[in-house]
């Protein structure tokens, strides 16, 4: 069963499961990140449904409520992370991953009068669905592999997440980082 989140819909925009209708395998094929993000791309056109049908993932479009174009997606799953709370001590902290998470460039074309689509998604959608989650089970934090662009990570810091010291970032990058984000900054927030 998937739990319905339309009660997050905003004036301009409403978030829809991606299996929720026949008509978001059209949308999803005409999505387009920039060059230095085509795995989110491919993500969502070619691994997101499989995700979907094996429990790894839950994909949302973000879609205009007038024109019906989709503008953003993003997918989140549940996780842990692994932090020092002292000296030598690691404790395991349950979290939501943002593992998948773009804009898309045609609807930015489209509308070149909307901005801050990205950081918009991020609060009128993402952080509600993560906090009401987080009603149900135990959830602390938020986390995000970014990828290494110093404008990207700045963006995210700007949203409130939060880069570990580097001991610490070294630990995650090498424990529990999963390899396709290899090469990514891990980055949190509490909830």
């Amino acid at each position: 069963m998937i739990v319905e989140f339309s009660v997050y819909d905003t004036n301009s925009f409403t978030v829809e499961h991606l299996l929720d209708s026949k008509e978001n395998a059209e949308l999803v094929e005409h999505f387009e990140v920039g060059k230095n993000a085509k795995g989110l791309e491919n993500y969502l056109k070619y691994v997101s449904s499989d995700d979907e049908e094996n429990n790894f993932s839950r994909t949302y479009l973000v879609k205009d409520k007038t024109t019906k174009e989709l503008a953003s997606y993003f997918s989140i799953r549940t996780g842990l992370i692994t932090m020092q709370v002292q000296d030598d001590k690691f404790d395991s902290i349950p979290a939501i991953e943002l593992s998948n998470f773009a804009v898309n460039q045609n609807y930015r074309k489209n509308h070149p009068d909307v901005n801050k689509l990205g950081t918009y998604t991020f609060e009128y959608f993402v952080l509600p669905i993560s906090r009401c989650l987080a009603k149900y089970i135990g959830i602390h934090a938020l986390y995000i592999y970014a990828l290494p662009n110093d404008r990207l990570i700045e963006h995210y810091s700007k949203m409130g997440f939060s880069r570990l010291p580097a001991e610490q970032e070294q630990f995650v990058q090498f424990h529990v980082k999963p390899k396709y984000d290899d090469g990514c900054i891990f980055m949190y927030q509490i909830l």
